[in-house]
């Protein structure tokens, strides 16, 4: 039976809450779980935005406490979808996982411009300008994505192999000691790039003004992406760009849990919850063409009591249409 592409939302997790979570002195104070639209000094932030010239333009939508997810609000916009509703908890291990099996996609992509509005619209660079030595999610989550790298990345040393991390910084969380003849990261800050002895080659590049990637076509083997798609403004840009430039049969891995630098990210992943964000990306991957139908995988090491981590990937079809 296919899934219609309606709602998903965790009933037991409102969607606009007050975020209580431990703290760490490797994480940033203004890394927040995304769907906390009012913890701690985000209110300042929320205020501003709400005097902002987005309260005269369309403004993006915040859900309220026990609001439906944001799947539930594209039907009239890319027509009745009907059928049952999927609801999953992504608390649930494994839950995650069947978000994106037998996906009945509308023919459109769903999403509007304000979508993909920040609270936040100043310069990235100027955001990203001083280098942040620190981690982003914690210890356990960080093991788990290693370790899911371990088991699904090429060999380390395997002749000719190619790998891009795109939106990188001073750690890759790739297995140690893992070596390829080339593995480039694409990041915002230079300093941050220098510090990550996992490359090979760095470039500095915002995505968000230039999506397109510096780099021929069929040049990589693998792509990875680590707590970083949900502050893409132009993600079909993007992952289009991905499957030019990975080789037919080419891995995409595309990984998040539910932190983030909240006024920076997009509206309609802090207005969404982890099942939510997985149906998103598997969406990325659909309408860009040239990949293979996503998967979800929830990989998170102790749920419930450390950071949840998840994984949408695809590869590259190997015979183009």
């Amino acid at each position: 039976m296919a899934f219609r592409f309606g709602l998903l939302h965790n009933p037991k997790t409102p969607i606009l809450a007050v975020a209580v979570h431990r703290t760490s002195s490797t994480r940033p104070s203004f890394w927040v779980p995304a769907g906390a639209c009012a913890c701690g000094g985000f209110a300042k932030a929320q205020a501003k935005f709400n005097g902002s010239r987005f309260a005269t333009a369309r403004r993006r939508l915040v859900i309220g406490v026990g609001g439906a997810s944001f799947l539930s609000l594209f039907v009239g916009m890319a027509g009745e979808f009907g059928g049952k509703r999927f609801v999953a908890s992504a608390r649930q291990k494994g839950a995650v996982e069947e978000v994106l099996k037998n996906v009945d996609w509308p023919e459109q992509f769903p999403f509007k411009e304000e979508d993909f509005q920040r609270f936040d619209e100043s310069s990235d660079s100027v955001f990203y300008d001083a280098p942040r030595f620190v981690t982003h999610i914690d210890d356990p989550a960080i093991a788990a994505l290693t370790k899911y790298y371990s088991e699904v990345l090429p060999p380390s040393n395997t002749p000719g192999v190619s790998i891009l991390d795109m939106c990188s910084s001073w750690v890759s969380h790739y297995p140690k000691g893992y070596k390829q003849d080339r593995i480039v990261g694409m990041g915002m800050n230079e300093e941050e790039l220098k510090r990550n002895p996992i490359l090979t080659e760095y470039i500095v590049q915002d995505l968000n003004v230039e999506p397109k990637l510096p780099f021929d076509d069929n040049s990589f083997d693998v792509i990875t992406n680590v707590v970083s798609v949900d502050y893409l403004t132009k993600p079909l840009d993007v992952f289009k760009e991905m499957s030019r430039i990975l080789k037919p049969g080419g891995l995409a891995i595309m990984s998040f849990s539910n932190r983030c630098f909240f006024t920076k990210a997009i509206s309609i992943w802090t207005s969404t919850g982890d099942a939510d964000h997985v149906m998103i990306v598997g969406s990325y991957f659909h309408y860009a063409g040239g990949f293979e139908p996503p998967q979800a995988v929830d990989i998170s090491p102790n749920p419930g009591r450390s950071d949840p981590m998840y994984i949408v990937f695809s590869r590259k079809a190997s015979i183009e249409a």
